[in-house]
């Protein structure tokens, strides 16, 4: 009874300190966001003595955040659709493909996982000019999906090989061609697996930060993290203009993700708990 209430008291205790240090970046970066930068170089964890609502105002229109959150939001919807089109059968073909050529292409996905971006974008940007395609969003999305389909295919194999092989042979017994037993019978039960995959590519394409400020050199159509550090002045910064944009920026993906929480969290326990 002792140990169990221990074991309790101490459980609550570690989920206590994790809240605490996940939401503290957070309550500071809004507590300063209300500040002068006077205030927060003097004390940036003490509460503003006033609330200073203009820093958002005056973010949202030197930043330019308006279209550039919708420029965010086009290049991560495209990145989210091209990966999960693209590594969905991906991942389906390798967990059923036996054999030491499969094996292969399943560890160099894998691999790729490791590689820096830094490593291919000297390369990869002589070859976007001299096709026309720097200062273009698509072209971004489908360098963001290179970038991220190694992870959504790895996670994605794992939904596919808990899925029973009984059930395509009954589809096959049945008529269904093979692409409507993906369609049918694959796809739905690797549901979960494709939102915790739109989730995490989501938050990566909207955060990213090297790929855009090289290839989307245009003010036409730079993301919202692109202008995030614009912001940043050569001799001085307004820290509470700046801190203002951080929290606009963050705030859409933070409603997203505790929208979509209990799912993600589903989702993430089912593929780890099945394979």
């Amino acid at each position: 009874m002792i140990g169990d209430r221990w074991s309790r008291t101490f459980s609550l205790g570690l989920i206590g300190v994790a809240s605490f240090s996940s939401l503290l970046p957070i309550v500071l970066a809004v507590m300063n966001a209300l500040k002068t930068t006077t205030e927060i170089g003097s004390n940036p964890l003490a509460l503003p003595t006033q609330l200073h609502w203009e820093n958002f105002s005056s973010a949202w229109r030197n930043a330019q955040l308006g279209p550039s959150l919708l420029h965010s939001a086009e290049v991560a919807s495209l990145t989210i659709l091209m990966v999960c089109v693209t590594a969905t059968p991906c991942a389906y073909v390798l967990a059923r493909q036996k054999g030491k050529v499969w094996r292969f292409i399943t560890f160099y996905f894998m691999a790729t996982i490791t590689v820096p971006v830094q490593l291919y974008l000297y390369p990869l940007y002589f070859m976007f000019a001299k096709l026309g395609l720097v200062n273009s969003i698509p072209a971004v999305a489908l360098i963001y999906t290179a970038m991220f389909s190694p992870f959504a295919i790895f996670l994605l194999r794992t939904y596919a090989l808990a899925i029973p092989v009984a059930l395509e042979e009954a589809a096959q017994v049945d008529g269904a061609k093979p692409w409507q037993i993906f369609w049918y019978v694959i796809l739905p039960m690797m549901r979960p697996g494709l939102l915790t995959v739109a989730i995490i590519v989501g938050l990566n394409a909207w955060n990213e930060f090297v790929i855009a400020v090289t290839f989307l050199q245009n003010d036409s159509n730079v993301t919202a993290i692109v202008r995030f550090y614009n912001l940043t002045g050569q001799y001085s910064t307004d820290w509470g203009e700046m801190l203002s944009a951080a929290v606009i920026i963050v705030l859409p993906i933070v409603v997203i993700f505790v929208l979509l929480q209990r799912q993600f969290i589903d989702g993430m326990t089912s593929g780890a708990v099945k394979s």
